[in-house]
Order: C-alpha cells, then sequence, then structure tokens
C-alpha cells in the first residue's frame, strides 16, 4: 500500500513524539504548517495545556511576505511570549516536516530570540 505524503508526515510525527514530551521545566515547541499558514505552540505535556501560541493567522502577523519571512517573524514572536512567561528551555517537535525551509527559519529565529534548545 502506498502511502501519500500527509500519511508519510504523520508516521514521521507519530514516531518523533514518542521520543519527543513536555515536560513544566522544559516543554514542547510544537510546528504546524499548512499550504498558507504555520501555527506554533508551547505545550506542557504533563497536564495537556498549551502555555503559549501564536500563528500567521493573527493580525498583527498577517504580513505580506514570503513563508520563509513569515516564520522568521513568527520565531521571533513566540520566543518573546514565551519568555514573557518565564519559559527559556524547550524541547523542538518539527511535527513530522524536514528541518527545511519554514521549520528551520522559525527554529533558528525562535533561537536567535532567546529560547534554548
Amino acid at each position: 500500500m502506498r502511502l501519500n505524503r500527509t500519511e508519510r508526515r504523520q508516521r514521521r510525527h507519530r514516531r518523533v513524539r514518542v521520543k519527543t514530551f513536555g515536560t513544566p521545566e522544559r516543554p514542547r515547541l510544537s510546528v504546524h504548517k499548512s499550504l498558507k499558514h504555520v501555527r506554533v505552540q508551547i505545550i506542557d505535556d504533563t497536564v495537556g495545556q498549551t502555555l503559549v501560541a501564536a500563528s500567521t493567522l493573527e493580525r498583527e502577523l498577517q504580513l505580506k511576505d514570503s513563508a520563509v519571512k513569515k516564520a522568521q517573524t513568527l520565531g521571533r514572536v513566540i520566543a518573546e511570549r514565551a519568555l514573557q512567561k518565564g519559559i527559556k528551555k524547550v524541547v523542538f517537535d518539527r511535527g513530522g516536516y524536514r528541518y527545511h525551509g519554514v521549520v528551520k527559519a522559525l527554529a533558528e529565529a525562535s533561537r536567535k530570540a532567546g529560547l534554548e534548545f
């Protein structure tokens, strides 16, 4: 049976999620991207609660830029919001996507803004 692109990504994500778990000291930075938008959440998996979230759907993040530039802005914003809540260290969960392009830009921008992972 041949799997389509989404099913392959979901399988990769399940494999990664077995090893990746967010704790109160080090929550999980989860990335989800669609064809138009990127959503990022910082999650404490012990209680299943989203601590901080940001998305390109938000009015101040709806820019007329390339996807990579939007991801860089989003990475900076999520890092600022996390640091305001006192979150400095996170576990990066790329959601089964390749560490490439948008995902890489988001990760590097959030690292540059002060998050550690």
